[in-house]
C-alpha cells in the first residue's frame, strides 16, 4: 500500500534508507556529513512524504518526498529498499505524487538524479521524464515531465 508518512513510526526506517541507499550515490553528500544528517528531519517536515508499506503501521519498504513550488512538483528523494525493488513500488510512489501534484494544479514535475544511478534514470525515462540538463559539478542530471493539472469545477 501507499500511504502518508507517519513520522513517529516511519522516520527511523526512512533515515536508514537515506543513509544506506541514497547518500552513497551522492557526489556532494557523505554519511559523515553531520550537518546534512541533522537537516533531514527538517527537510522531511517540508512538503509531502508517501511511504510504500504492507499496512498502516508496518515498516516502510520505501518512500518518496517532494514539495510543490508554484506549479512545479519538485521531487526531493525516492528510495525503495533493495529487498523490495522490481515490484513497482517506485512507479507507484511516483504515480501517487504526480496525482497529488495534478490536484494542486501543477504543470511540471522536476527531479535530479545522480549520474551513477542509471537504474533510476531508466525508470524515470520509462515514466515520461526527459533529461534537460547535466550538472558536472554535482554529477547529476535534471529531468522534467509535463503534467496536466486537474481542473475542478
Amino acid at each position: 500500500m501507499i500511504r502518508s508518512r507517519n513520522p513517529r513510526t516511519d522516520d527511523d526506517e526512512i533515515m536508514r534508507l537515506i543513509k544506506r541507499e541514497l547518500i552513497p550515490l551522492s557526489h556532494t553528500i557523505h554519511n559523515g556529513d553531520a550537518q546534512t544528517i541533522r537537516e533531514l528531519p527538517k527537510r522531511l517536515r517540508r512538503g509531502v512524504t508517501y511511504v510504500a508499506a504492507g499496512s498502516k503501521s508496518s515498516t516502510p519498504y520505501g518512500f518518496i518526498h517532494f514539495e510543490i513550488i508554484g506549479s512545479i512538483l519538485m521531487f526531493d528523494m525516492l528510495v525503495v529498499h533493495p529487498d523490495h525493488r522490481n515490484r513497482q513500488w517506485g512507479r507507484k510512489l511516483i504515480a501517487h505524487s504526480e496525482a497529488y501534484a495534478q490536484s494542486q494544479q501543477c504543470s511540471l514535475a522536476r527531479l535530479f538524479v545522480d549520474q551513477i544511478n542509471s537504474k533510476a534514470m531508466r525508470l524515470y525515462a520509462r515514466l515520461g521524464y526527459q533529461t534537460v540538463r547535466y550538472y558536472p559539478e554535482l554529477r547529476c542530471y535534471e529531468m522534467h515531465k509535463p503534467l496536466t493539472p486537474l481542473h475542478t469545477n
